[in-house]
């Protein structure tokens, strides 16, 4: 039995978010091929995620040195490790996010920062980083109002790309993606385009 980590990083209801419909899709056609499995889910919107912020280093410098930090320091950064260990603890992760601005709303990007933990998660060598997370399986299912995979707005793709640079830090290198991709250019087209990117997730997730 393989233990998967759903993390929806989109503040709108289901059905208003492009990427967590499809994603729904998604763990429904896995559930179908993986009965046996469990599945948690992650709302980065509706859980306790601290930012890296004044608290969390202060705690860490203070945690280095060997003193005692503050009950709101202490538990920011217990909340941290709490995440960490989540995240380590699954087989396979699925992500859902939209682009916004050209990056990944916030807290997708505060999640992915509590991610990279020397020391657990990649560790650093004469000869550069080494990721530790392990052999995971992870999928990326986005949505773009634009396109942004081709053509003359891939130079200002910083989503996906950012996304697998961290992963592969972190020593996850299996990492396939769904595209939601140009919801935006042509209104009328955004359900087909969710249809055919459904129809990519709900294969994917079968050999997932």
């Amino acid at each position: 039995m393989s233990k998967i980590l759903y993390v929806k990083a989109n503040p709108k209801e289901d059905q208003l978010s492009f990427s967590a419909r499809v994603a729904n899709d998604f763990i429904a056609a896995y559930k179908e091929a993986n009965t046996g499995d469990e599945i948690e889910v992650l709302d980065l919107y509706d859980t306790n995620l601290p930012l890296i912020d004044r608290d969390v280093l202060n705690a860490w410098g203070k945690l280095a040195a060997g003193q005692e930090v503050t009950a709101t320091e202490g538990a920011k950064v217990s909340r941290l490790v709490e995440l960490v260990d989540q995240f380590l603890s699954a087989d396979k992760i699925v992500f859902s996010a939209p682009m916004w601005n050209f990056g990944y709303p916030p807290l997708m990007k505060a999640y992915l920062d509590s991610l990279c933990v020397a020391g657990k998660t990649f560790k650093y060598t004469e000869n550069g980083p080494v990721g530790l997370a392990g052999d995971k399986s992870v999928a990326l299912i986005e949505a773009r109002g634009g396109i942004y995979s081709e053509g003359p707005a891939m130079e200002v793709e910083h989503t996906e790309s950012f996304f697998k640079t961290i992963m592969g830090f972190i020593g996850i290198n299996n990492v396939q993606t769904v595209l939601v991709e140009g919801v935006a250019v042509d209104p009328s087209k955004a359900e087909e385009i969710v249809s055919e990117a459904s129809s990519k997730a709900k294969e994917l997730a079968k050999q997932f």
